[in-house]
């Protein structure tokens, strides 16, 4: 009795369910059929009914969740991911997607202090917040836009970004023929850095610089890249200079692991792109986890992530709006009578197993002769029928990539095969061919939103079965093929139409002579004539999901070095001038090198007029710039020549009044 009672009281519930979930009270509902299933835990109806209810309504609400996180209805969509945790706490979807919207949120919030940052000319700042942004969502829109208006608003430099705000002072320089370490300690003491020399520099090497308006990075610059010599920073302030060669660029320069997750691009061909343009040797790509591991100095990994994120997009997508429409028609007209071809007379013969003789036959009249195969069928049919085959297919396909379409059979072929021998042993193998209408598409998209599609259009049909003689059953199919090669733009529709198959035939017997009269000749003969026509039409419609996104101009074409330094030249800026104090005022004169004080030469002494510019303290217009004495430092005469040399002006730092 308590069974019983259990199975109705489950029924109940069970029907309660389901009507609940048809009126869309699918929460309601499905707590009914979890009732159910409680009072009859083994009926197999009850829980296919919640698994599929319940599955129905998960999808629905994360694709509402879903849509209401692209439109920003952020509120909505927590609630919809709830009722999914709700009903199915493992469903993983609804926990990525409840990440996914922490991550917005977390987004935003760069973003907003990112815009706040922009607006105050604080680049770098803004830059960090936007890279944490696009390590975890690389196709973020408005930390791209930020990227570009920072791009626009304030253009990298290129110089060595770990360096102090001293690496970008201004300064005049002349130097001819002096000793390299003389130069670095002037610009030491211009601005503030700290030089230090490996062992195998040499020094005293003998080196010519003239700069005007320039700063302390493109002074280094140049004298680095004219001495054959490298640097590595070492902190805000210190810079190590070492020669340029191979086995101290091992020692001292510093690599980089660098981890590119790829969205779109496969890791093989961004790997082999890197190793072509950069020559990096450690270039790992894992094409399981689809991502490249790369190991190099800083300024490759510099021009790496703009190679990936320029290579790193997504493949451009169609969607083909296909319509095929076959129409049939036939006609079969049987008029006619059909007489018989032949007419048998035998004579008829009494008695068993007797014979006709010559002497029967001058006996023979209408009595004892019989007549066989005298029949006529008269037929008068006539058979029509029109047919119209329409398929309206809507394949999504990706740039040069084949989609196939089939409508149609598989027709099985049987093949024997004997194998020699007495035995005879014979195997039969079972193959399929596909008959109908098949559609082979092929797109080429194009950045003008234009689409080329290479198509071929096959359509066959059965004709005729064969039976051979070992009785294995061949058929004869019949085949219309085209191919073609358009181009089309977004939206625009190409019909194809021209595959006409037009049979006509004509067969039947007729009396010779009465039954080649017209209309009378149909009385002595008969006469079937078939007609068929089949007209192919194909409709074509390309409509672009998705081209490629041409990205901005400092994406495509940004410096990458030399041959054998991927290091950027500094920026060229003009610096406002100062002029130099007037004739009388004070100098400060320096020790030369053998401990006596130089000499103080003039504006005429040293063929610079006066006016020249000489330093800066401080990037801006001459006019807040205060004038300072200006010390001069000797350098070592050059060696005894036919011609005296010119006298070597060197701009050391401005001494505070």
């Amino acid at each position: 009795m308590a069974l019983a009672l259990a199975g109705c009281a489950g029924q109940m519930a069970y029907r309660d369910g389901t009507t609940l979930i048809e009126k869309d009270q699918v929460e309601a509902g499905l707590l009914k059929l979890q009732e159910a299933i409680a009072q009859d835990p083994g009926n197999a109806q009850y829980r296919a009914s919640y698994l599929q209810a319940r599955d129905r309504a998960v999808m629905r609400y994360l694709d509402q969740a879903e849509r209401q996180t692209i439109e920003g209805q952020r509120e909505l969509a927590l609630q919809n991911i709830q009722r999914v945790l709700a009903l199915n706490p493992q469903n993983e979807r609804a926990r990525m997607a409840l990440r996914a919207l922490d991550m917005a949120e977390r987004h935003d919030r760069l973003l907003a202090d990112a815009a706040a940052l922009v607006e105050k000319k604080e680049f770098e700042g803004a830059t960090a917040k936007l890279d944490a942004v696009l390590a975890e969502k690389p196709d973020q829109p408005r930390a791209r836009q930020l990227q570009r208006e920072i791009a626009e608003r304030n253009p990298p430099s290129g110089g060595e970004t770990a360096l102090a705000k001293s690496y970008k002072q201004p300064i005049t320089i002349e130097f001819r023929e002096a000793p390299l370490k003389q130069v670095f300690d002037v610009i030491s003491r211009r601005s503030g850095l700290n030089f230090v020399f490996d062992k195998d520099v040499k020094t005293d090497t003998r080196t010519t610089i003239m700069l005007r308006n320039s700063t302390v990075e493109s002074a280094v610059y140049y004298l680095l890249m004219t001495n054959q010599l490298e640097q590595q920073v070492m902190d805000a302030n210190t810079i190590l200079i070492y020669p340029n060669i191979a086995a101290k660029l091992k020692e001292y320069q510093e690599t980089v692991v660098k981890t590119f997750y790829l969205a779109n691009a496969e890791a093989k061909l961004v790997a082999n792109t890197l190793k072509t343009i950069l020559k990096s040797r450690d270039v790992v790509a894992d094409e399981k986890l689809n991502l490249v591991i790369m190991r190099d100095n800083a300024d490759a990994i510099r021009l790496a992530e703009k190679i990936v994120a320029v290579q790193d997009m997504a493949e451009p997508e169609v969607m083909l709006e296909v319509e095929i429409l076959e129409v049939k028609r036939s006609s079969l007209l049987q008029l006619g009578v059909a007489w018989p071809t032949s007419v048998t007379l035998a004579p008829l013969v009494t008695g068993e197993g007797a014979k006709v003789t010559l002497n029967d036959l001058d006996n023979l009249n209408r009595r004892n002769l019989s007549i066989t195969g005298i029949s006529a069928t008269a037929t008068a049919n006539r058979n029509a029928s029109d047919s119209n085959l329409l398929a309206n297919p809507r394949i999504r396909v990706r740039n040069k990539e084949k989609a196939k379409i089939l409508i149609g059979d598989k027709v099985p072929v049987i093949t024997t095969t004997v194998s020699p021998g007495t035995a005879g042993f014979a195997q039969e193998s079972v193959s399929y061919i596909d008959v109908g209408l098949t559609l082979n598409a092929e797109p080429t998209i194009y950045l003008n939103n234009e689409v080329a599609i290479r198509i071929s259009l096959e359509v066959s049909n059965l004709v005729n079965t064969i039976e051979t003689k070992s009785g294995t059953t061949a058929y004869q199919i019949g085949t219309r093929q085209a191919s073609t090669m358009l181009q089309l733009k977004d939206g625009e529709n190409q019909v194809l139409a021209g595959l006409i198959n037009n049979e006509e035939r004509t067969g039947g017997n007729r009396v010779p002579g009465l039954g080649d009269l017209p209309i009378v000749g149909r009385l002595f003969g008969s006469q079937r004539d078939d007609t068929q026509k089949t007209e192919i039409v194909l409709s074509i419609t390309p409509h672009l999901v998705r081209n490629l996104q041409r990205p901005p101009a400092e994406a495509t074409e940004f410096s990458a070095g030399t041959e054998a330094n991927f290091r950027r030249k500094p920026e060229l800026s003009v610096r406002a001038p100062v002029l130099l104090p007037q004739r009388g005022a004070p100098v400060n004169g320096t020790q030369g090198t053998q401990g006596v004080p130089a000499a103080q030469p003039t504006p005429q002494e040293t063929g610079t007029p006066a006016g020249v510019p000489l330093s800066t303290s401080q990037p801006g217009p001459a006019s807040s710039v205060t004038q300072s004495p200006v010390q001069v430092l000797p350098v070592a005469p050059p060696p005894p020549t036919t011609v005296p040399p010119p006298a070597t002006t060197a701009q050391p730092p401005a001494q505070d009044q």
